[in-house]
């Protein structure tokens, strides 16, 4: 796919997706670094192996996706990557309750779907 740069419109959603990813990666160095709990590297490494994951995902298919339904399933991407990965980061970084992990992650697979069924139908 090519794109005419002075066609394309600024992305709230690619930006969001872009900023995920290096958060994830500033998560992932300090559950390499800083964190010397087992159990908190690993909630650390899982939160920032879905928003790095999710983030580029997001800023990868922004751009072709048009229709309201595939749109919203990349909302409910970067739902449940808020939601699954600030969970289990917040559980760890402020000793809060990871209870909306579960929630987020039920976002990301109906995102994931929704997404889905819209490439089907284009």
């Amino acid at each position: 796919m090519f794109y005419d740069r002075r066609q394309r419109k600024p992305s709230v959603t690619a930006c969001l997706g872009g900023l995920l990813a290096a958060a994830a990666v500033a998560l992932a160095a300090y559950a390499a670094h800083g964190q010397v709990d087992a159990l908190g590297q690993s909630r650390l490494q899982s939160a920032a192996l879905y928003a790095f994951g999710h983030g580029i995902a997001l800023t990868a298919l922004t751009a072709g996706t048009t229709r309201r339904m595939g749109r919203t399933g990349l909302y409910l991407l970067l739902l449940g990557t808020l939601l699954f990965s600030g969970s289990l980061a917040l559980s760890v970084l402020a000793d809060v309750s990871g209870k909306f992990a579960p929630v987020g992650g039920i976002a990301l697979i109906l995102g994931w779907v929704v997404w889905a069924i819209d490439a089907v139908r284009r």
